[in-house]
């Protein structure tokens, strides 16, 4: 059975670890194990201490997770399946993680087949972004990204606005993104029933808008090649996808080599790489927007079992 992965964002002091501990609870309650993989940029653990002793947790520091520590979370990941017990995964990430990047790193082709990517809760800082104007340009785009590619963005510390503050605080997050659902609220309290919601809503088809205000933003989709490809069909198949597509990564099993090709498509970009041993033939696709059931539809039609 696949175990769900949420990731929570947002820059530091937002409030991303009072929400994490909140649901964690809930999670609980609802007998779902949790583990904790938190990443900071620091040497030391800042907010270790808000997980339980009864939770698995792991740490990454001293770097990003999509920068500087990608092979490090790898292995941490490998380690959790093989080595511990729990239904769900949740990702603090640090402020300074772009949100497809986080994706992409998770679901490595070595181990996607095993995580069900569920989405994204984004925590922005009311009094942050009011003064979002003292941040470079550079910080402001990744503050943006991380609002665009989000399900559920928590607006926090509106208690610090005005209510004309507030409404326009709101407005822009939705402006931003449109399909996500926004909280206005203090010390991260918000309805967990809602955010666990995403675990069925998203069970649907992707073609299927009706899910919590229509498009679902950020997707993940993990298909497992059962047989043989031809490699020209494949090209063809790549070229014929959405430019919503960001990432696509796996490990093709291609007629006529020994090996599986590990294979990296990166915003138009695509690269082969010849394998060099049996890895698993994972194959995940990253973008917006994607009708799931349209892609892995037409993954079988070339996957061809000899």
């Amino acid at each position: 059975m696949k175990k769900d992965v949420y990731i929570l964002s947002g820059f530091l002091g937002s409030g991303k670890t009072t929400l994490l501990k909140e649901f964690l609870k809930s999670l609980k309650e609802k007998d779902i194990k949790p583990a904790v993989l938190m990443n900071e940029l620091g040497s030391v653990s800042i907010d270790s201490d808000a997980v339980d002793d009864d939770t698995t947790l792991r740490e990454l520091l001293d770097g990003c997770i999509c920068c500087t520590i990608s092979e490090k979370l790898e292995s941490q990941l490998q380690e959790l399946l093989l080595n511990e017990d729990f239904d769900a995964l949740v990702i603090e990430t640090t402020g300074a993680a772009h949100p497809v990047e986080v994706v992409d790193s998770i679901l490595s082709p070595l181990f996607a087949d095993r995580f069900e990517f569920r989405g994204i809760v984004t925590v922005v800082d009311g009094l942050q972004w009011r003064n979002r104007g003292d941040f470079s340009p550079a910080v402001l785009h990744l503050m943006r990204e991380q609002i665009r590619h989000s399900q559920y963005i928590v607006a926090n510390k509106m208690d610090l606005l005005t209510e004309m503050e507030q409404g326009t605080f709101s407005y822009e997050l939705q402006q931003i993104n449109p399909n996500a659902k926004v909280y206005l609220t203090n010390y991260s309290q918000v309805s967990m029933k809602d955010i666990l919601a995403l675990r069925y809503d998203q069970k649907r088809e992707a073609h299927d808008h009706a899910s919590l205000g229509g498009h679902l933003t950020l997707q993940a989709v993990v298909y497992t090649f059962r047989g043989k490809v031809k490699g020209e069909v494949f090209e063809e198949w790549v070229r014929a996808q959405p430019d919503t597509i960001y990432r696509m990564k796996g490990y093709v099993p291609l007629q006529g080599r020994s090996y599986p090709t590990l294979f990296q498509y990166s915003y138009g970009m695509p690269l082969f790489m010849p394998g060099e041993m049996n890895y698993p033939t994972n194959f995940v696709i990253i973008g917006e927007d994607l009708h799931k059931q349209v892609i892995i539809d037409s993954l079988q039609e070339i996957d061809v079992t000899e």
